[in-house]
């Protein structure tokens, strides 16, 4: 619902317009990583990282490829429907309004992909407009995107481009480099399509249709992936003034992931091909949510109830070829599934007085797996199909939070919470390797299920200077884990996806705001975060220990000068701490402080250069040690041209929204 930021009783963070523009980063994904509370499965960014090291998580929440968190575009999911992947590249920036980020369980009111929190992206309103970015850069990176839109009376159309090329960079250590390991070359092209209409001053309707593509390279030659996804999106509002207001939102995707895998020697001078993996999938879904006009007793009532619905479908087919080839020897391999999932909620807004909301909300969601198959062939012509019965499930997800302003300026909040994810058809069906590590899919996994709460303060000072504290505590049941074997698959595969007992997630977030003067403004954040496992029955080895891919510390600072007549720049600075690679953690990572700047001066008419780099002091830290180490990026710098020719300055800010939670 449209409301303040301070109103909204469960911890926000928005990332404006403004600060996007100042950003050093290129993608999406690390410019969400700039927050510490935020981050991705692995270190590396998707400019050289596939979507399968991609997944978001939120608050150090057992960090995995899949999502533990909701991504959002104008409210309806991006997940990827067959591994709850995300597709950050396939999120242009130019059209963006602001990013909100709320790092906390939010299946009450969005169902299994937002056990962790959910990140919205929120597309700026249709007005005329001509924006353009186009920037080149050291390691041969090149990166152009346009953006036009215009309003006729009542209907606006908005249409976005971007594409991006880059060679990467060596991404394996001197030390470990051999003669096959090269740059990490990708490129990408997306674009997509708005269309708004004002049916009725009560109606209004909204399409949108978009297509990306994407090819990466992992470092050598048979290390490659390849995303082609088309999608589309409607939604009709309809406001009342006896009944309140009804949203429809329906959605549909097509995609085909592709990746290659590679058999490499211990010293790195040959590899052959091991694999060649399609990934088919599609889904499509919708949702009705009815908000009803404000009610008085006792106080304020806003009720809301809505209903959702998911269908998602997909394959992974699977061509081996074995180091060693016998007749018993495994050569293809095919799996597929459908998950069919749906919810229902509903939540009222309580305002008790102006200084004090209560929020309670239920949701209850059910899922089933059905037509989930494994087809086996083996170099001798025998084939052996398994078919896996058909399963359900449900989760019913409370969630009770309170906000409290005693005095203007001071703000308390606190809220407790049950969130659940239910497998993926990924993680049920399809085997996956990182490096020389093979991971087994697992079709009997259940759901992760997660207990939570989390109490803060926010207070307002003098010259506007905000700070906040956030402590949270979530107990996380059953998280679907890669567990390390005690004794390796017949394929060789070391590890495989399992319900691993209890994990135990607690920290806290600080953050603060302040604009000294009217040219500057210091961002500062720190989260610090306890992930330990609790329970973990048959791998009593693994009770005590860190979980894999989460570091206990991570910060950032930056610092902005803003005077259009002289110039803009930005000083950033990103601390991540030392963490593990692995569930044993035997195989630790140092942590890392990079430093990033941005800077940018008005040319003329709408006109600016800019200059961007990242990792100023190009220090070299580790992003993984998955059978091989990995390196996080090295320095990247870039300079471009800045087009702004808009005229959004015309809507107010009602017009162009506040927080939506």
């Amino acid at each position: 619902m449209p409301r303040p930021l301070r109103d909204v009783p469960a911890t926000t963070v928005v990332i404006p317009r403004e600060e996007m523009e100042r950003s050093p980063t290129l993608t999406q994904d690390a410019l969400v990583r700039t927050l510490p509370s935020a981050s991705t499965f692995r270190r590396t960014p998707s400019l050289v990282a596939d979507p399968t090291a991609q997944g978001l998580n939120l608050r150090g929440l057992a960090p995995s490829g899949v999502a533990r968190g909701l991504v959002l575009l104008d409210g309806l999911p991006v997940n990827d429907p067959y591994g709850g992947w995300v597709f950050w590249r396939a999120l242009p920036r130019l059209g963006l309004d602001r990013i909100e980020v709320v790092p906390t369980g939010g299946s009450a009111l969005y169902g299994s992909a937002a056990l962790g929190g959910v990140v919205q992206l929120i597309s700026q309103p249709i007005g005329p407009v001509i924006d353009a970015d186009v920037s080149v850069g050291n390691l041969g990176t090149g990166f152009v995107a346009a953006r036009i839109a215009d309003r006729w009376k009542r209907v606006g159309v908005s249409l976005e481009a971007e594409g991006l090329t880059s060679n990467g960079y060596r991404i394996v250590p001197e030390g470990q480099r051999g003669t096959i390991d090269g740059d990490t070359p990708s490129k990408h092209v997306t674009a997509q399509a708005r269309v708004e209409v004002k049916a009725t001053d009560a109606l209004f309707l909204s399409t949108r249709a978009g297509y990306f593509r994407e090819t990466q390279n992992g470092g050598t030659r048979y290390t490659a992936a390849s995303v082609d996804l088309t999608w589309f999106t409607g939604s009709a509002r309809l406001r009342t003034e006896d009944t309140g207001t009804f949203e429809l939102g329906l959605y549909g995707r097509t995609q085909h992931f592709a990746q290659d895998r590679a058999r490499v020697t211990p010293d790195r001078n040959f590899e052959v091909r091991s694999a060649l993996q399609d990934v088919p999938a599609n889904d499509q879904g919708g949702s009705l949510v009815w908000t009803g006009p404000e009610l008085t007793l006792g106080g304020r009532h806003v009720l809301a109830a809505g209903v959702d619905a998911r269908r998602s479908a997909g394959s992974a087919e699977e061509l081996l070829f074995p180091s060693t080839v016998t007749p018993t020897s495994l050569y293809s391999r095919a799996t597929r599934g459908t998950q069919l999932s749906g919810g229902v909620f509903v939540q009222d807004l309580y305002t008790v007085s102006p200084a004090l909301e209560l929020a309670g909300t239920l949701r209850w969601d059910a899922w089933r797996n059905l037509d989930g198959s494994l087809l086996e062939s083996r170099a001798n012509g025998t084939a052996t199909a398994t078919d896996f019965a058909p399963r359900t499930a449900g989760q019913l997800s409370p969630r009770l939070a309170a906000r409290l302003r005693p005095v203007d300026g001071l703000t308390l909040r606190a809220s407790v919470y049950r969130a659940f994810r239910a497998p993926t058809l990924n993680e049920l069906y399809r085997p996956f390797q990182v490096g020389t590590v093979l991971t087994a899919a697992n079709p009997d996994l259940g759901a992760e299920r997660l207990w939570g709460t989390e109490a803060g303060v926010e207070a307002v000072g003098p010259r506007g200077l905000t700070g906040r504290v956030t402590g949270f505590w979530n107990v996380l049941d059953a998280p679907i884990t890669n567990v390390t074997l005690a004794t390796p698959l017949p394929d060789g595969t070391t590890r495989q996806r399992q319900n691993l007992g209890q994990a135990r997630v607690r920290g806290v977030e600080l953050g603060t705001d302040w604009r000294p003067a009217r040219q500057w403004t210091l961002l500062a954040a720190y989260t610090f975060v306890d992930p330990v496992v609790t329970e973990a029955p048959g791998q009593p080895d693994l009770v005590g220990r860190q979980l894999p891919q989460d570091p206990r510390h991570r910060g950032s600072l930056s610092v902005t000068f803003d005077e259009p007549s002289l110039l803009t720049a930005t000083a950033q600075l990103r601390v991540v701490g030392p963490q593990y690679e692995d569930d044993l953690n035997t195989r630790g990572m140092g942590g890392a402080a990079i430093v990033d700047l941005f800077v940018s001066r008005h040319l003329f008419w709408k006109v600016a250069a800019f200059a961007a780099v990242e990792n100023l002091f190009d220090r070299a830290w580790l992003a993984g040690r998955a059978g091989v180490d990995t390196l996080a990026p090295p320095f990247q710098a870039r300079v471009g041209l800045r087009l702004r020719d808009g005229l959004n300055e015309r809507f107010s800010e009602a017009e162009r929204g506040v927080p939506v939670h």
